[in-house]
């Protein structure tokens, strides 16, 4: 690998060249705070989501894929994330855990009344926690959803659906404090 000039060989030995330090710098600029806040929702622990970020980025920037769209480009960052964590969290038996406590800025816009929200929404099963930052946080539709993760739509309602009846029952304690 040419690190210098911004080429490098494939298993042929044919060059092809990697992408230009602007193209990352926007890429990053774009996607990192929603790589980070999507990696600490699957692993809830700092170090791990800085590997997964760093590793992300770095198969973006060796990454040939030409994005039709900014859209495709934020799209492939989501579905190359989620599988990086859902990689992670299945190659060695996790046995430690983090306090909510220890997430110290994350997510520094989140306004200190709503942490029992953020504590709920991370007590939820994984599944249910992708599903319910993609759509909530991030905007995004279910059949957007079920298309990035590769989910049947359905699915996807469904687990939206679950997601409110457990982030109901979970936060209805909370009115009366």
């Amino acid at each position: 690998m040419h690190m210098f000039c911004g080429c490098r060989e494939n298993h042929a030995g044919e060059e092809f060249t990697m992408r230009s330090e602007e193209e990352v710098n926007r890429a990053i600029e774009r996607h990192a705070d929603t790589i980070r806040r999507l990696c600490m929702i699957h692993l809830k622990n700092y170090a791990d989501a800085e590997d997964i970020f760093q590793n992300v980025f770095l198969k973006y920037v060796l990454s040939s894929i030409s994005f039709e769209s900014e859209e495709h480009e934020r799209a492939w960052m989501i579905r190359v994330t989620v599988n990086a964590c859902k990689d992670l969290l299945k190659s060695f038996y996790r046995s430690r855990t983090v306090s909510l406590d220890d997430l110290v800025d994350w997510p520094a816009e989140a306004p200190a009344d709503h942490r029992e929200v953020l504590e709920a929404v991370l007590s939820l099963p994984q599944k249910h926690r992708v599903v319910v930052y993609l759509h909530y946080y991030e905007g995004y539709t279910a059949p957007e959803i079920g298309r990035i993760l590769g989910k049947n739509v359905n699915t996807v309602y469904t687990l939206l659906t679950r997601s409110r009846q457990m982030l109901k029952k979970e936060l209805e304690g909370f009115d009366d404090e």
